[in-house]
């Protein structure tokens, strides 16, 4: 389950998209870094708009390279240099934060011309096909996130979390467990409200690509892409600044928690993020 409330995870987020530049067969698990749903598992390209496809992604991927890459290296950097140097504050945090976001977006403005190409291009079967993927999609979910009682929905939130957390700190102490619990609580009915987002987003998009002929199709594809927060309420858009800061305040808890092993750990994994993209080529050859 994705959500907005992590830097670190952020930071990683875009690390996938990255790594995707040498390896094509990565394409729509890039894309689905702007999308709640993988393209690849909801229904099936044919072979020229596979070819389409990979030949935009390698466009995409060598502006992000050029003009992107740079400054991620830039806040990596930053952000190693402020954990190494003593305790990591949400104000310290909020920057690199909002940078990620901010990239995020630059790389959906980017990338939405193809996107609308490929959904315009899509035959009647292909949107069949995609809107019975959806409704299953949609159950699974629902199956896994909200049908369990919500006392298990926030344990296993926070099982998640941890886990996720251990690839930055390594095996988190039982104040850091004790905190991530304390967050998970914090969400309380999180799971329902993403839920809800996140299926009126999909059928927002279903009726968009339903009506893919029309003239207005590239500006409801634009605001879906690039505008997803203006299409909450303002319920939920003021529940999504609690969720954001109330991650913030969990990196910055479990960084003051952690001890000199711990720290040493995130070092190294900034440091390694670092040498991965610094070798990285913007252009990689034609498959």
């Amino acid at each position: 389950m994705r959500t907005t409330t992590r830097l670190l995870l952020l930071t990683l987020l875009t690390a996938l998209l990255i790594s995707g530049c040498s390896r094509a067969t990565l394409v729509y698990r890039n894309l689905d870094m702007l999308v709640p749903w993988s393209l690849n598992d909801y229904l099936d390209l044919d072979r020229s708009q596979q070819r389409e496809l990979r030949e935009r992604l390698r466009q995409h991927l060598a502006w992000h390279c050029s003009t992107q890459l740079p400054e991620l290296l830039a806040s990596l950097q930053q952000l190693e240099r402020e954990s190494a140097s003593g305790q990591l504050k949400r104000e310290d945090l909020a920057p690199h934060y909002h940078g990620v976001r901010e990239a995020m977006h630059s790389i959906a403005v980017e990338v939405t011309p193809t996107a609308t190409d490929l959904l315009r291009a899509l035959s009647d079967a292909q949107v069949d096909e995609l809107r019975r993927s959806l409704a299953e999609n949609r159950r699974e979910h629902r199956e896994k996130y909200l049908e369990p009682p919500l006392e298990q929905q926030i344990r296993e939130r926070a099982e998640r979390m941890q886990e996720r957390l251990q690839y930055w700190f390594g095996p988190l102490n039982a104040e850091q467990r004790q905190r991530v619990l304390l967050w998970a609580h914090t969400l309380g009915e999180q799971n329902s409200r993403w839920l809800d987002n996140r299926e009126r987003w999909q059928q927002m998009l279903l009726a968009a690509v339903e009506e893919r002929h029309s003239d207005d199709f590239d500006a409801r594809i634009a605001r879906l892409l690039q505008e997803r927060e203006a299409l909450m309420n303002e319920s939920d858009r003021a529940t999504l600044q609690r969720a954001e800061r109330a991650g913030l305040d969990l990196v910055a808890d479990l960084h003051t928690l952690a001890d000199d092993g711990q720290r040493a750990h995130l070092t190294n994994r900034l440091a390694q993020l670092q040498t991965d993209f610094g070798s990285l080529k913007c252009l990689p050859p034609t498959a």
